[in-house]
């Protein structure tokens, strides 16, 4: 499991992790009621060890908090919730 922090950087739209030094993000655009997620970035140096999955899975959670419906513009955000499908009910209507 990947170490650190998701923390939501709301200045830059972005919710980040990093680990081993390389910054992830998954940024977003907030619309009245509404997250869209507009595209996620992991490292080459950090691939493949599950950060992109913690770091959209504690976005979500985020957006559940704050009661946010959720647009999965970026294809990570949108094939994570197809695999997980606790986080539906958070899509937007379209």
């Amino acid at each position: 499991m990947a170490a650190g922090t998701v923390r939501d950087n709301r200045a830059e739209q972005e919710f980040e992790l990093e680990v081993d030094g390389h910054r992830a993000i998954a940024a977003y655009q907030l619309e009245d009621d509404r997250i869209v997620f507009t595209h996620t970035l992991v490292p080459r140096a950090i691939e493949g060890r599950g950060v992109g999955s913690r770091l959209i899975r504690a976005a979500l959670d985020s957006a559940r908090d704050q009661h946010l419906k959720v647009v999965p513009q970026c294809p990570f955000v949108a094939a994570y919730i197809e695999r997980h499908p606790e986080y539906r009910d958070l899509l937007a209507a379209s």
